[in-house]
């Protein structure tokens, strides 16, 4: 479990074919106190530390894994948004994450609106019951909140903002148009339409 409150941006700094795709993700973190088997999460994908040095870790991506998220992350020079674990008393700032991802979406604009970055994102139209204005989403494991929502021809667009402090804190200064971005609906819709799907 997280919470989507981003506490390191990593940098990819080698990616080698074994099998599975093992990343070495250069990081800010104090890694004498995170456990080979430990999870983090990067840009909302739940991963596990399967070795470490002194400012680095290392991941396996599994092909199902690349195949559901958004592509450009997994390759030298990515940054990443990195979470840590939720831990019992940990505060949950954000929301619950759970670093899985439930679709892949597409940054449709970007632009200034007072101090804050206006965001819009083009999600596949199988999320539109799950995403509501004033309800919680995770963009590339960030917890934020959803303004807007509307349906489009090919999906359905959803609105956010985006604080100085949060573009600062993530790899958020670099959104751009076309940018695919991980998206995790929050995990009480998702279970809602689940009970709701059933029941029809």
């Amino acid at each position: 479990m997280f919470t989507g409150i981003i506490t390191d941006v990593g940098r990819v700094v080698a990616a080698e074919e074994k099998g599975d795709l093992r990343l070495r993700i250069a990081c800010g973190y104090d890694m004498a106190n995170v456990d080979l088997g430990a999870s983090i999460a990067c840009s909302g994908v739940c991963l596990t530390v399967v070795d470490k040095g002194e400012d680095w870790f290392a991941v396996d991506v599994s092909q199902e894994t690349r195949s559901r998220s958004a592509p450009g992350l997994w390759k030298e020079g990515a940054r990443l948004n990195l979470e840590r674990s939720l831990r019992v008393g940990d505060e949950l700032g954000g929301h619950i994450v759970t670093g899985h991802v439930d679709a892949v979406g597409e940054v449709e604009a970007v632009a200034e609106v007072g101090g804050s970055v206006r965001l819009t994102v083009i999600a596949p139209a199988e999320l539109e019951g799950y995403i509501a204005p004033k309800g919680s989403i995770a963009l590339d494991g960030v917890s934020l909140t959803v303004n807007e929502v509307e349906p489009v021809s090919d999906g359905i667009r959803f609105a956010l903002n985006i604080i100085p402090h949060t573009a600062a804190q993530t790899s958020f200064a670099e959104l751009a148009p076309g940018r695919r971005v991980n998206i995790e609906i929050d995990i009480l819709a998702r279970y809602i339409g689940r009970m709701l799907e059933l029941r029809r």
